[in-house]
């Protein structure tokens, strides 16, 4: 039985937690920034935790992590 391959796009946008969370990165902070306020984009720059729905699909997606 050949080893899984880990989907490489997922792989760099997600990591984990020594618990177990999916760490990810906040969304709507690529471009169009100007109309988007200070207090906003500075919020997105944290990053946030993925939710449990979404953790179990990306677990399938990185197997070995």
């Amino acid at each position: 039985m050949p080893k899984q391959k880990s989907h490489r796009a997922s792989a760099k946008r997600f990591s984990f937690t020594k618990s177990g969370k999916v760490k990810r990165a906040c969304a709507f902070k690529a471009h169009i920034l100007t109309k988007k306020s200070t207090k906003r984009t500075r919020k997105l720059r944290k990053g946030s935790y993925a939710s449990d729905t979404q953790a179990k699909m990306i677990r399938k997606l990185l197997p070995y992590k």
